[in-house]
């Protein structure tokens, strides 16, 4: 069922992806910001996310599947600047939205919106992000997918069974992410998208 108020939410408060590049780029020149513990992995998360939005290419077969789609369609993504999963997917999203002008894609963030935020729990309990949530013109949701490829939760999971402190299993992650170069999530997409179109 439609939740109208989320759907106001989203138009009201949701921002697309040039404002988020642009709120970040402004936190990072903010002396006060250079204190906090998440600017560093802030700055080098920018510099993840402008390196993909300039050098990915979408796979014909995407870019033609998401050009199918003829009617209005909201995606919300929930995260923020310091997420590193975010930094690593959300240009492949975004690049994905562009090719059709019925997307209309806008972010939200996180810690601002938790009452969003907990609609949409990984595994019922956890606020992982990013979470994507796509919805029609009349506010029923389409798809979700969040808050990493399932590969890539995989290199988390089996660290973490291993016993790996956080700091190396992020290393490992983010070596993933780098030598995947957005192809998990493109496949992902696509069955998304294709299961979609078979409504």
């Amino acid at each position: 069922m439609p939740l109208s108020w989320l759907m106001e939410k989203i138009n009201k408060v949701g921002i697309d992806y040039i404002n988020f590049i642009e709120q970040t780029q402004q936190k990072l020149v903010n002396d006060e910001f250079k204190n906090n513990d998440k600017y560093n992995v802030t700055k080098l998360n920018l510099q993840r996310s402008n390196r993909i939005s300039k050098t990915y290419q979408i796979n014909e077969q995407l870019k033609d599947l998401i050009k199918l789609f003829d009617c209005t369609q909201t995606w919300m993504v929930i995260t923020e600047d310091w997420c590193g999963d975010s930094a690593q997917n959300l240009p492949y999203i975004v690049k994905i939205a562009e090719l059709n002008p019925l997307i209309n894609l806008r972010i939200l963030f996180r810690d601002q919106n938790l009452d969003v935020m907990d609609l949409y729990l990984t595994n019922g309990r956890a606020r992982s992000i990013p979470k994507l949530v796509a919805f029609d013109e009349n506010g029923n949701e389409l798809f979700r997918w969040g808050p990493r490829p399932k590969a890539a939760q995989e290199v988390v999971d089996q660290a973490i069974q291993n016993g790996i402190d956080k700091n190396q299993y992020l290393e490992k992650l983010h070596l993933w992410y780098s030598d995947d170069k957005g192809r998990t999530l493109e496949k992902e997409f696509s069955i998304l998208l294709h299961n979609l179109l078979r409504k």
